[in-house]
């Protein structure tokens, strides 16, 4: 039984590596939050706030893409822990300076740099975690990280909407700089020591392009998390649009739905990780999710007139079911072998949030066809086609034990 109880280092790391998730969402989500009002007031157009918003947060994303490969290498190289504490020092300081922004030259390259910095945290986080656990209980460690981390998108939800925009960038950056004191006490992972002293070569992202088994275990895991950021990237960021295009008698803002939707993401964090724990199943649990979600999304496209109340349920529903994002990261995790293990955890998490850039470019494209509700609604079919087609392709991986390594190809 002592065997299914996590170490004190465990647990020290399970809390930093949750608090840390818990600024990096709120830092990620804030543009979504304060995207109107930060724009109009350095006095952008309202006829260019779908666009200018889509090019700043394709920035940002474009950033994670960026960071995610560094932090990934670097993780495997130097260890976890140093990517930890310098993608939130990164964020952190990258999100002061937003407060001060004037310009959107200025809002652009900070929310790269912003991105960048973000793309670190979970996946160092989230590969600490996993090999500090119990291989029976890992799951309730990472959903422990995922859960409380996703809540940071409610603060953000919240200080959006009663603070000013530049105040809200301020306590995400404050945020950051204060968790960095949080780093007594916490240990690097003794699977990762035990390779670094080993002669074997670590954080070579080509050992995945190298090996089509690989390759393909990699593009399905970042495929099979897509759907969550079609969720958050475009039917929650653009909350005012959808609501407009069905008629409503009352616009949704964009921060509260936003909010709804990571109080949703927050509590189906937890339910994913603890179905995946009592099925003992990782890939059950995400085809729950994967097709609960879908449903979900196809009521938010029809809910033509609806009032205030049934549109925010509606993204409670749709954040609560894209809520597998513990178990998306938790396969990722235990698919590949400790020499590698952080660069796959780290690059496929961004990989799906860069993927919001070809989504939303795909979205836009099809809009002026289209129109916002059919062109949403054909992106995110193939969203979740692609998510179920790929959990297919992937092995289960419930107590699988991780101190292995993957060989060079």
């Amino acid at each position: 039984m002592m065997a299914l109880v996590p170490s004190r280092n465990a647990t020290a790391a399970i809390l930093l590596a949750a608090l840390g998730y818990f600024v990096d969402i709120y830092d990620l989500i804030l543009f979504s939050i304060v995207r109107v009002p930060s724009l109009k007031d350095i006095g952008v157009a309202p006829e260019r706030l779908l666009d200018t918003g889509l090019l700043l947060i394709n920035m940002q994303m474009g950033g994670m893409l960026l960071g995610g490969l560094l932090w990934g290498i670097l993780g495997d190289k130097k260890g976890r822990l140093s990517v930890l504490f310098g993608s939130i020092a990164l964020y952190s300081l990258a999100n002061l300076a937003n407060g001060f922004v004037q310009a959107i030259p200025a809002y652009a390259a900070l929310r790269l740099i912003a991105g960048i910095g973000l793309a670190g945290e979970l996946g160092a986080g989230i590969t600490l975690v996993s090999e500090l656990m119990p291989k029976e209980t890992r799951g309730y460690g990472t959903m422990v990280v995922a859960g409380v981390g996703i809540a940071g998108g409610v603060v953000a939800g919240l200080v959006g909407d009663f603070f000013g925009w530049r105040t809200a960038y301020f306590v995400g950056g404050g945020m950051g700089l204060a968790l960095l004191t949080l780093r007594v006490g916490v240990y690097e992972s003794g699977l990762f020591d035990k390779v670094k002293r080993s002669l074997v070569r670590r954080g070579d992202f080509f050992i995945l392009l190298r090996s089509r088994e690989n390759l393909r275990k990699y593009l399905s895991c970042i495929l099979l998390g897509v759907p969550i950021w079609f969720v958050i990237g475009i039917l929650a960021t653009f909350a005012p649009e959808f609501g407009e295009a069905l008629a409503m008698p009352a616009l949704p803002t964009g921060a509260r739905a936003v909010m709804w939707l990571y109080a949703g993401c927050a509590l189906g964090d937890f339910a994913s990780g603890a179905l995946s724990q009592w099925l003992r199943s990782r890939r059950r649990a995400a085809l729950v999710f994967v097709l609960a979600a879908a449903a979900v999304c196809a009521i938010y496209l029809n809910l033509h007139g609806a009032g205030l109340p049934a549109f925010y349920a509606a993204c409670f529903g749709l954040g609560f079911f894209s809520g597998y994002w513990a178990v998306f990261v938790t396969i990722a995790a235990e698919q590949f072998g400790t020499n590698i293990r952080a660069t796959v955890t780290t690059t496929a998490p961004n990989f799906v949030r860069g993927s919001l850039v070809l989504v939303s470019w795909c979205f836009q494209s099809l809009k002026p066809r289209y129109g916002i509700l059919s062109a949403a609604g054909i992106v995110g079919f193939g969203t979740f086609a692609l998510a179920l087609l790929a959990l297919m392709g992937l092995k289960e991986t419930f107590g699988k034990d991780l101190d292995y390594l993957e060989p060079p190809c």
